[in-house]
């Protein structure tokens, strides 16, 4: 069942919720929508599990504010959906911007209500180098690939996803890809990826208090494998499952192994 949530006065976030049981909430990653967890949605409902897309504001039917964009408001605009659900004893799992969003839901705004955080080939704990930190991509490349989307938003965003995927994918999958992240506006494309390119999450891995599974492509081209390593060191319960043949898209380089960690995990 799709529905809207409003989160803001002037804001509505598109939900799509599906099957009964326990929840799981999915954050999609930059810069496309929920549907990218098509291959879990097909899978948990009918295992008897409640899966909830959320579609992040600017992307896919969500309403497209012009502002509002940071770490903050994304992870409030989850906590305002959570809420509006009355969810409870729920799984929160995040795809790569997604990562950064649930962990700083995880640390800002959850309660006792989140059980399980799931961060998958997560942009995090920063997608950019700095000082003591030398993984991810220059602010420089970010500040290019900001400037290809203005000149040619379709261009730019196609040849970003075809680094997305470690397997062979169709022609077929490869355009429906590219028609989520063509669903987003420019400005909300654009300003995420200024979020990727400024935010730190460093300083609060460690106030991480719930359980974390860690999910990470070992030949992702987008967000670095050493990432996850780099978050299982500082997330206090952490566990780190490598897939060893997937890109960045792991939920479906290796769909049938994501999906069994996943039920493994919420069985």
């Amino acid at each position: 069942m799709g529905q809207f949530v409003k989160v803001e006065p002037e804001v509505k976030l598109f939900v799509e919720d599906i099957g009964e049981g326990q929840p799981i909430i999915f954050i999609h990653g930059w810069p496309v929508n929920h549907k990218m967890f098509e291959y879990q949605m097909n899978l948990l409902p009918q295992k008897g599990y409640r899966f909830i897309g959320i579609d992040l504001r600017g992307f896919g039917q969500s309403d497209k504010p012009a502002y509002g964009y940071d770490y903050n408001t994304l992870a409030h605009d989850i906590h305002m959906v959570v809420e509006a659900l009355d969810l409870q004893d729920f799984f929160l799992a995040g795809f790569s911007m997604g990562g950064p969003i649930s962990i700083r839901y995880a640390t800002k705004y959850a309660t006792d209500s989140l059980k399980q955080l799931i961060l998958m080939g997560a942009a995090a704990p920063s997608f950019t180098q700095r000082d003591g930190y030398s993984l991810g991509m220059k602010k420089e490349e970010v500040d290019g690939l900001i400037g290809a989307i203005e000149n040619d938003r379709p261009a730019a965003i196609a040849d970003f996803g075809s680094n997305f995927f470690h397997t062979d994918v169709s022609d077929e999958l490869a355009y429906w890809f590219h028609g989520l992240a063509m669903q987003a506006s420019a400005h909300a494309t654009i300003a995420c990826a200024k979020s990727l390119r400024d935010e730190d999450l460093r300083n609060e891995l460690s106030e991480i208090k719930v359980p974390t599974l860690l999910m990470h492509g070992k030949h992702d081209q987008i967000c670095d494998y050493e990432f996850s390593v780099e978050l299982n060191e500082h997330i206090q319960d952490s566990t780190f499952v490598t897939f060893e043949n997937s890109g960045h898209g792991l939920v479906y380089d290796e769909k049938d192994k994501c999906n069994e960690v996943l039920l493994n995990l919420l069985a």
